[in-house]
């Protein structure tokens, strides 16, 4: 039986973020732990299964976990040290990354069993830790719903063509995949990324494509058929940066899947049968919370008390009336 836990497993950084003509500013991050950081600030037990040192840089990273309700895997601090990504911010608020990383999957005590596992990132695809990821996201089908996000980061992964069959294999095992259109532009350069996203759907899952300012679809496959939904992205009044923007969306996303009831291996093909209008409604609270996330620095998600539920069920109404479907 699967417990009200979220599990997300990858790797933790700290992120070191140069803005133009500013001194650095460190603060804590990493895809999967700001997923997990996402979930706790919008009221969902989370652990993060992650490997870091027990340095001052990791002591900083757990204080803020544990200030967001987020739990570490026991064992999560035997790393040499912290990793870190180097986060440089151009003119045009363009980002450019670069990391030192040590990676492994410390194993989790079989008497916990997730209700939902979330995957991502460098973890996912970087070796030696890529195989523990892939085992233990396989294991967990049988009680929790999975969830991943590729999240490219070509400066940590290598090529394309030696990251793609990783990425491939993580899909066809997730009941929910978030991949922006940067992403697969480089995992398939020569390919469109909605054709893509809808062929991942194929494998029997719920593809979320996020396209930055012009909104997200979402493809599945219904009645044998390909179909796809579409929203605007939320509301912005003052952009600062987009560090931490599509993991807030993915912890948005989980988060209105959760409050829907239909998280958990038993309820696969409730999610998957969900109506139209419900997964517009999980696009646009994702969308609305990611919002949230760029109108501060660095990767800092929304509090649950943070986010205007009223909002999203007026634009659901709005966008549910006019041409969302194709």
């Amino acid at each position: 039986m699967a417990t009200e836990l979220a599990a997300v497993v990858g790797e933790t950084l700290m992120d070191v973020i140069r803005h133009p003509g500013e001194a650095p500013i460190e603060h804590p991050g990493g895809s999967p732990l700001n997923v997990a950081v996402g979930l706790g600030r919008l009221g969902h037990p989370s652990m993060l299964v992650t490997w870091m040192g027990d340095d001052e840089r990791g002591r900083t990273i757990r204080e803020h976990l544990n200030r967001s309700g987020v739990t570490l895997v026991p064992g999560a601090t035997g790393a040499a040290r912290t990793s870190t990504a180097n986060i440089t911010m151009d003119e045009q608020g363009e980002l450019d990354y670069s990391f030192d990383m040590l990676w492994h999957v410390p194993p989790v005590p079989a008497g916990i069993r997730p209700h939902v596992v979330h995957a991502a990132s460098i973890g996912a695809v970087y070796e030696p830790g890529a195989e523990e990821v892939y085992s233990f996201v396989e294991a967990s089908r049988d009680h929790a719903t999975i969830t991943y996000d590729p999240n490219i980061r070509p400066h940590a992964m290598g090529r394309p063509e030696d990251v793609r069959h990783l990425v491939e294999r993580l899909v066809a095992v997730s009941d929910v995949t978030k991949v922006s259109a940067e992403d697969l532009g480089w995992l398939y350069p020569a390919r469109n990324p909605e054709k893509v996203a809808a062929e991942w759907a194929g494998h029997g899952g719920l593809v979320v494509l996020t396209k930055g300012d012009r909104g997200s679809a979402a493809f599945r496959e219904r009645a044998g058929r390909s179909r796809s939904l579409r929203v605007l992205p939320g509301y912005c009044e003052t952009f600062v940066d987009a560090v931490g923007a599509g993991d807030s969306f993915m912890a948005g996303l989980i988060h209105a899947l959760w409050r829907k009831g239909v998280l958990g291996a038993e309820r696969r093909r409730e999610m998957l049968d969900l109506d139209d209008s419900d997964v517009v409604d999980a696009l646009c609270v994702a969308s609305s919370i990611s919002a949230i996330t760029v109108q501060r620095p660095g990767a800092d998600p929304p509090w649950l008390s943070e986010v205007d539920d009223r909002t999203v069920e007026e634009r659901v109404e709005h966008l549910f009336g006019g041409p969302v479907l194709a």
